[in-house]
């Protein structure tokens, strides 16, 4: 009796960690797409009692919210945040000015092109130029860092325009 315990227990436990477990959706690399969906809580969907399709999660982890964009892309070598991007980077300075606990890491990225120390510098600018951006709309600086990693965490290993394209970028990234 006391093995068969032994040997069930891990099974039991198992299911319960399985059962628990939901998917969140995953990282949409084209640009101007969905953005990562990486929010610090998982959100749900409620389909009863007629709320069906009311989102009740974290508003960064709605699809249908402006948060849910998290990825903010570049033109080629350079640091201006492209006017497509305002109203997402404004909804998230809102969210930051209203969650004071919210904290957000900048991540800025390149393409493969240019030296090491220059893509890293050019990444550096491009999460700064995010930040200024959201400390321009109200956000408290103790409430942003940023974070350069050149072009060493591409989305996309490709070595052309549209791979290039998605791969210059910044992420938001909250804590």
């Amino acid at each position: 009796m006391k093995i068969l315990r032994i040997l069930l227990l891990p099974l039991v436990v198992g299911m319960l960690v399985l059962s628990g477990c939901s998917s969140t959706g995953t990282k949409d690399g084209m640009e101007g797409g969905a953005g990562s969906g990486m929010g610090s809580e998982s959100g749900t969907s409620t389909s009863a009692a007629g709320d069906a399709g009311k989102w009740t999660g974290s508003p960064l982890d709605d699809p249908n919210s402006p948060l849910y964009e998290k990825v903010i892309y570049f033109d080629f070598d350079t640091a201006e945040i492209r006017p497509e991007y305002v109203d997402t980077l404004r909804a998230h300075a809102e969210y930051l000015v209203n969650t004071p606990d919210a904290r957000l890491v900048i991540e800025g990225h390149c393409d493969e092109r240019g030296s090491r120390e220059y893509n890293i510098a050019l990444g550096e600018r491009r999460a700064n130029s995010v930040k200024r951006f959201l400390e321009a709309e109200g956000v408290s600086p103790v409430q942003l860092d940023t974070v350069s990693y050149g072009e060493e965490r591409p989305v996309n290993p490709g070595h052309n325009e549209a791979a290039w394209a998605q791969n210059r970028r910044a992420e938001l990234v909250y804590q």
